[in-house]
């Protein structure tokens, strides 16, 4: 495939927003309902966590630069990924839902196994947790729609 079929098999895909308005509106609306209530610092770190699984550098960009406003450390930032090896970075809570945006977001690898639901039931209270779950799942079809629509990371559009 030459450089130029590329890019214009890039410039061909649909701006979702703009062809399924009432879906993106009703995606906008989920999202904002599963964040609600949740501190805005793990809404970061789950939508980065899932955006590394799901490898959308689009949604990885904004989030990484949405919780730099937020005042999210670049340690912290770079530990994501490899939270596992680096907790002490991590709350208990944050490592729960962490674990949980892992399974859930990899769930055909071996389904929500009971230790990983258990831990994150242990550090949130039944409300929180369902509010944790609808985010990964809102992260998650977001990450597909960018992927599916070939958004490109650092053309953020929203107002």
């Amino acid at each position: 495939m030459t450089t130029n079929t590329i890019a214009s098999a890039e410039t061909t895909r649909l701006n979702f927003a703009k062809a399924a308005p009432k879906v993106f509106r009703a995606l906008i609306g989920f999202d904002a309902a599963a964040r609600a209530g949740l501190d805005p610092a793990l809404v970061e770190l789950i939508q980065i966590r899932a955006s590394h699984l799901n490898h959308c550098a689009y949604c990885l960009h904004m989030h990484t630069n949405d919780a730099r406003k937020a005042g999210e450390s670049e340690d912290r930032l770079h530990m994501v990924a490899v939270w596992r090896e680096a907790r002490h970075f991590f709350t208990e809570r944050e490592q729960a839902a962490l674990a949980l945006t892992e399974a859930v977001t990899l769930v055909a690898d071996a389904g929500v196994p009971d230790a990983v639901y258990a831990q994150a039931a242990a550090q949130f209270g039944e409300e929180e947790l369902a509010q944790v779950l609808a985010l990964i799942f809102a992260i998650n079809t977001w990450n597909r729609v960018a992927l599916a629509t070939k958004k490109v990371a650092g053309t953020d559009e929203r107002a």
